[in-house]
């Protein structure tokens, strides 16, 4: 259960990292809440998934989970690049996640 914890966290990581795109130095109040609902699950749900992945694993995968996502929603939303290096580093990074959650033995 901890893996979906930290899945769902990183996606929220997403969700935050989104919503700091229209949150206007904090002045817009629904973009905030979202920053602000988003980032207090993110981070709660990181927390509850290190209590039995390691916390470098954790925290490595949810950065992972985070940049990863945050690059598609920028290239599907927001026109942003997306040439043939961009998406074999992006690759590189998806491979590195899984990598960790295989080599990570004994957390569930």
């Amino acid at each position: 259960m901890a893996w979906a914890w930290l899945v769902l966290s990183g996606l929220f990581e997403v969700g935050f990292t989104t919503c700091l795109r229209y949150a206007d130095g904090f002045r817009n109040v629904p973009w905030t809440i979202g920053f602000l609902v988003s980032v207090t699950l993110s981070m709660g749900l990181l927390e509850l998934a290190s209590r039995s992945i390691p916390l470098g694993t954790a925290y490595a995968v949810w950065a992972g989970i985070g940049a990863v996502g945050t690059v598609i929603v920028g290239i599907a939303f927001y026109q942003e690049p997306a040439n043939a290096l961009r998406l074999a580093l992006i690759a590189t990074l998806i491979g590195s996640i899984v990598g960790l959650k295989l080599v990570t033995g004994g957390a569930h």
